[in-house]
């Protein structure tokens, strides 16, 4: 990283800390690229109580000790962690990529990393408020519900279509609407007619919660009351695409950023991972993306080998130019190589 003008210099920036953005920006560290994460903290991942399906993480690991775990790793690697917020990018006419921070922070980029992710959306208000029955990830949960009593909270076709999903789990599931009228699909409604879920229309009025904070019941204002241990509340997605727009990114139908398999966006040198893009919104996937993605950036700018062309027009390799990694990298890996002695 070096400075000019107040502006700091990076051959990549990663926009976003959840697990996407925190494995793209190991692969280029690692991989001899001066590389800056910036990420204001939060996102859907530091809201698990518990790490579901991430093979090597016991359950009793929070999604914030995860995040920050894995945020001491890369400044270990050299990455320059920032606890900040993108306000603004563009391309400058020299092709680099400039980004302003709330913090009054210019970073100057090669590649771009978009990992923003979405914000779930919800009902309102959102009941239960705690997250000790309330969840929002079918895959990473459903496993908790086997034999237990759980709702569906939603009025849409994903709604319907998650009710269905858990009688896989349990025999016990309520659809709740929550007095909103249904709009999924005609089939969709043939479906649940054949199915044997509870569609539950009042509104909810309060909710019981035990000692240890986990939901036990719900409360109607019909004045029923109904016992469940948890469920899923389905309203859709707000993706974060604020900087993909304003970089000239393409956006898919759904909200997500059109990528190819490595990541790349209809820009050229940005890239988008994670829950900003199509596919299943799990913390492998996410880490699978950002690793595929860091590798395609590390194709993109490594310095060696150089091309038949590059060697025709500027002779051979100067034994004093490599390796083909800056010093602040090659101190940071000494360091971390002395640590492991």
């Amino acid at each position: 990283m070096s400075e000019s003008d107040g502006d700091e210099t990076y051959e990549v920036v990663v926009v976003g800390g959840g697990p996407a953005g925190l494995t793209a920006a190991l692969y280029t560290t690692r991989l001899g690229h001066d590389t800056a994460i910036v990420d204001r903290g939060g996102g859907r991942a530091a809201m698990m109580q518990d790490t579901h399906n991430v093979i090597g993480i016991t359950e009793d690991v929070s999604g914030n000790e995860f995040l920050a775990t894995a945020w001491d790793q890369l400044g270990e690697y050299g990455t320059d962690t920032r606890r900040d917020f993108v306000t603004s990018a563009n391309r400058r006419d020299d092709g680099r990529f400039r980004l302003e921070t709330a913090d009054g922070a210019t970073l100057l980029a090669d590649r771009v990393v978009l990992a923003t992710g979405f914000s779930d959306a919800r009902a309102d208000p959102p009941l239960p408020r705690t997250g000790r029955g309330l969840h929002y990830c079918l895959h990473c949960d459903a496993y908790m519900f086997v034999d237990e009593s759980v709702y569906v909270m939603g009025h849409g076709e994903s709604a319907a279509k998650v009710a269905m999903i858990m009688l896989n789990f349990t025999d016990d599931v309520d659809l709740l609407t929550r007095g909103e009228t249904p709009t999924w699909s005609d089939d969709t409604a043939l479906q649940l007619d054949a199915h044997p879920v509870d569609v539950v229309e009042a509104d909810v009025a309060s909710v019981e919660n035990g000692d240890d904070g986990w939901l036990e019941a719900l409360v109607f204002e019909d004045g029923t009351r109904r016992e469940y241990r948890g469920g899923f509340a389905m309203y859709g997605s707000n993706y974060n695409t604020d900087l993909a727009e304003a970089l000239g990114c393409e956006l898919n139908d759904d909200g997500t950023v059109a990528v190819d398999d490595h990541g790349n966006t209809s820009a050229d040198g940005v890239y988008a991972v994670g829950d900003v893009v199509p596919g299943h919104n799990q913390i492998p996937v996410a880490m699978g993306q950002g690793a595929k993605a860091g590798i395609d950036v590390h194709y993109g700018l490594r310095e060696f080998p150089k091309s038949v062309e590059q060697l025709e027009a500027e002779g051979a390799v100067d034994p004093e130019a490599v390796p083909g990694i800056s010093e602040n990298l090659q101190e940071r890996a000494r360091a971390h190589r002395a640590g492991d002695d």
